[in-house]
């Protein structure tokens, strides 16, 4: 695989997943093509060496692992973890507003979401929706509008003169977005809208009535190579669906010798404090069923996490929001994130084994420190470093724009960490 076809691949990944659980639906099926095989939870396991698995919690959250041919007590396991979710507007329980004839629905914000770019935006809606059949039982279906549906139209600069020196966002007034012009009383209640689309997308489903949904507005507009020549991709969700499709590439090319564990988990965007959240509970319980309780701080102890999450790049606009010596650039190489508060995992020994790794295959890297009289941003990495007392590397692309609407990268980048992480997956000793 090359740069060019790393990067269509990554487009049509991110053009499928507009929410966690269709990220994780489209990681389950290139997992499935690869040769993984389903578990279920509430299943016995019968684990063989040498096989491929996956579990899903939540359907928001995918575990992806190799056996390996060996004993991980002795070779230990190379995991590789990212976050499914990004900050969004979601749907509120009963959303339903119409003001001077038009229909809108109350959204709450999901994550540390910069809000001015949502606006003017053709806007369509994704989720999950849970609903009774005629029989009583409870099943739930992923939908997607796919077409705009919605906008955020701004307000006229006319009417607020002051917009470009002093515009703020109100998340509660400002920002519901207008789905159509419909007096209320002649409006469609939004579950009956929720039953025609599951029906339009799932003929054969048996749906009697809608009973609650996770839903999440999104921007249509498909990734993009931008830049005079080709340096630049902009898609929404690159933090951090562009992590999870590097971290899947590399496990699905590397071979299969050596244990290996891919975990994408949900929730990193608020927190990580859930079931399927990195401060939880999911990725011990499968490393419990599939090393033994009793041997897993052994395996622990030679394992490594590697945790991606993109970082920030030096903006040219703004540079001296970086410290002087630690600005990484896009298409320069993937960033080493290191802070000695714990805001980041990284240590000397993991960094030292990623930069081996790159020099052996002659890639770049950089390394980010956040200004010191700045406050630091996290991930998933100290907390599956605290939780499961893994040695980790905090690592990222460098990207612009982390959590607007349409996030900007270098185009060398995912495709340089993606061929440093096959190579940390295919090693015989992590040391």
């Amino acid at each position: 695989m090359d740069n060019a076809v790393f990067n269509q691949q990554l487009f049509d990944f991110l053009q499928q997943s507009p929410t966690p659980y269709h990220a994780v639906e489209q990681l389950a099926k290139r997992l499935e093509a690869a040769g993984f095989e389903r578990l279920d939870e509430q299943a016995e396991w019968t684990l063989a060496s040498g096989q491929r698995y996956y579990v899903t919690r939540n359907d928001s959250t995918i575990i992806a692992f190799q056996t390996g041919l060996g004993d991980p007590v002795k070779q230990g396991v190379r995991m590789i973890g990212a976050h499914t979710d990004s900050p969004c507007l979601r749907v509120k329980p009963n959303p339903e507003l119409f003001r001077k004839g038009y229909y809108q629905l109350g959204v709450e914000v999901y994550g540390g979401a910069l809000l001015n770019p949502w606006f003017d935006r053709d806007l369509s809606l994704a989720g999950r929706v849970s609903y009774v059949d005629s029989n009583g039982r409870l099943r739930d279906d992923l939908i997607n509008f796919r077409k705009p549906v919605a906008t955020i139209p701004s307000l006229a600069i006319h009417l607020d003169r002051e917009a470009n020196n002093s515009r703020t966002v109100n998340p509660q007034t400002d920002i519901p977005p207008l789905l159509m012009q419909a007096p209320e009383k002649e409006a469609i209640p939004f579950k009956e809208l929720l039953v025609r689309q599951l029906r339009e997308e799932h003929p054969n489903a048996d749906v009697a009535k809608v009973l609650d949904y996770e839903l999440s507005f999104y921007d249509t507009q498909p990734p993009s190579v931008l830049g005079l020549n080709g340096e630049f991709i902009a898609s929404a969700r690159l933090d951090n669906l562009l992590s999870c499709f590097i971290g899947l590439q590399a496990l699905l090319d590397a071979d299969a010798a050596q244990p290996a564990v891919l975990v994408c988990n949900d929730h990193e965007e608020v927190g990580s404090m859930s079931a399927e959240g990195a401060q939880g509970p999911f990725l011990s319980s499968v490393l419990d069923r599939w090393v033994g309780a009793a041997q897993r701080p052994r395996v622990i102890a030679r394992s490594m996490m590697v945790s991606a999450d993109n970082a920030h790049g030096v903006h040219p606009n703004y540079a001296d929001r970086h410290d002087g010596n630690h600005g990484p650039l896009l298409n320069a190489g993937p960033v080493i994130k290191v802070n000695n508060n714990q805001r980041y995992a990284t240590n000397s020994r993991t960094a030292a084994l990623y930069r081996h790794l790159s020099e052996t295959l002659d890639l770049p890297c950089q390394t980010f420190v956040v200004r010191t009289d700045m406050g630091c941003g996290s991930t998933i990495g100290p907390l599956t470093a605290g939780n499961l007392g893994v040695r980790t590397l905090d690592i990222g692309v460098p990207q612009f724009a982390m959590h607007s609407i349409r996030e900007m990268a270098g185009a060398q980048d995912g495709y340089t960490l993606y061929q440093v992480l096959r190579r940390y997956i295919e090693l015989d000793d992590l040391g």
